[in-house]
């Protein structure tokens, strides 16, 4: 049964996030429309429009903010810079499409670590949207390439889009697509709203994250299709090996959401700021690598604690529910034994599954903590998981009702070293 203190976290978040992202769909006030064919751009599928676009982009700010528009047609574009007070509108038909020349991303540095510009990105901006009912194409393939290669060049592949360090943001309604590597990524970013959006990638495309919520608070992810070569959802906070200080993700839902190829909703790997306060809800997950997913190892964890996931339904995905502070690893060593507790040690506490569905998985998963630092408080209510091999449970405390593992193989559920399992 979920403790009630567990209830009142969830209807805080629940607050939140009925009340503080009210403010991003009203948010932008200024009327100044700036239609970038105005600008020079073509739309051909062949001119670069960068320098058009920018320019739309910089009046439109001049004039206090106002609407960026790209008509029906192909934008070829090296990357672009949003700026407080913008919309992006992308009107159907219109696609914004990254160039193919590599040398148009130079190398920056991003997230305190060498990288490459991304196709579109905001720094220090207020109140700033991508919308409409047209398309953000990476043009990944070639990247892809080289990634399969084990090569990455002079410097690494760019993502498609990132919010750097900005407040009040907005995508509705567009499609994103084919990202060199993530896709939507909100960085230390305040108050994002990320509503009735398709993300795809072909499968497997190497790093192609949908949507990485990193070190951002009050984000709602909502009616989200997602069909990509990596994490559907990844929420993450600090670099491996980080020396600190890293800022949290907090409060984040994610709900009512559509998840195919992918590797589920993950949180982590990357936590050395730690997460709290994450909900998914109403999730409906087909042929993924993973569903549910928590993720950390020494060199990379924090506190993560008081996550939500309920009304959940899985069909054909490999690992129903994997809790592992081993990562990339699912489960220890045989010869496990404990370490020194220190910074980047992950401690993952009050986990609660509820109304979770799950069949024709290969397994049921797992969940594993380290003999250091067990996990702690997870609670398992009306769990039904069909899958060829059962739920291995290790350093953790897991208690439940309604629990029913089914497994054509051995076990349903496989105790480990340290684990300490009530279920009913």
């Amino acid at each position: 049964m979920q403790s009630k203190y567990s209830c009142r976290r969830v209807l805080v978040l629940e607050a939140l996030t009925g009340l503080v992202f009210a403010a991003s769909a009203g948010a932008l006030h200024a009327s100044a429309h700036c239609d970038v064919r105005a600008f020079g751009a073509k739309g051909d599928g062949t001119t670069k429009d960068t320098v058009a676009i920018q320019q739309a982009i910089d009046r439109c700010a001049q004039k206090g903010g106002g609407t960026v528009e790209l008509t029906a047609g192909i934008y070829v574009s090296a990357p672009i810079v949003l700026k407080s007070h913008i919309t992006l509108q992308l009107d159907k038909g219109a696609t914004l499409l990254g160039s193919p020349d590599h040398d148009d991303y130079p190398p920056k540095t991003e997230f305190h670590m060498p990288d490459t510009q991304p196709l579109v990105s905001a720094v220090d901006a207020r109140n700033i949207a991508i919308t409409g009912e047209g398309t953000i194409d990476g043009n990944g393939e070639s990247w892809w390439k080289i990634a399969r290669g084990g090569v990455l060049g002079d410097h690494p592949r760019p993502k498609l889009v990132i919010f750097d360090h900005c407040k009040h943001v907005r995508v509705e309604g567009v499609t994103v697509q084919n990202s060199p590597m993530w896709q939507l990524v909100p960085y230390y970013s305040h108050d994002v709203v990320i509503r009735n959006v398709k993300i795809l990638a072909p499968y497997p495309s190497p790093n192609t994250d949908a949507i990485d919520p990193f070190s951002s608070s009050n984000v709602r992810i909502e009616h989200v299709y997602s069909d990509v070569g990596d994490d559907n959802v990844a929420i993450k906070s600090g670099p491996i090996n980080s020396p600190g200080p890293d800022s949290p993700s907090t409060n984040i839902t994610i709900r009512d959401c559509t998840f195919l190829h992918g590797h589920g909703v993950s949180i982590g790997s990357e936590l050395s700021g730690g997460a709290e306060n994450i909900l998914a809800e109403r999730i409906h997950f087909k042929g993924t690598d993973n569903g549910i997913r928590v993720k950390a190892n020494r060199d990379r964890g924090h506190d993560v604690g008081h996550l939500v996931f309920r009304d959940i339904e899985m069909k054909g995905v490999k690992n129903a529910i994997i809790i592992s502070e081993y990562y990339p690893k699912v489960l220890p060593p045989a010869d496990a034994m404990p370490q020194p507790v220190g910074r980047l040690t992950p401690h993952f506490h009050d986990i609660t599954i509820e109304n979770v569905t799950a069949t024709g998985s290969e397994t049921a998963g797992a969940i594993v903590g380290l003999p250091e630092s067990p996990v702690k408080n997870v609670t398992l209510t009306n769990v039904k998981i069909s899958a060829q091999k059962g739920l291995t449970i290790g350093y953790a405390d897991v208690t439940g009702t309604g629990v029913s593992v089914t497994a054509a193989e051995g076990e349903a559920i496989v105790k480990g070293p340290g684990a300490e399992v009530e279920l009913k």
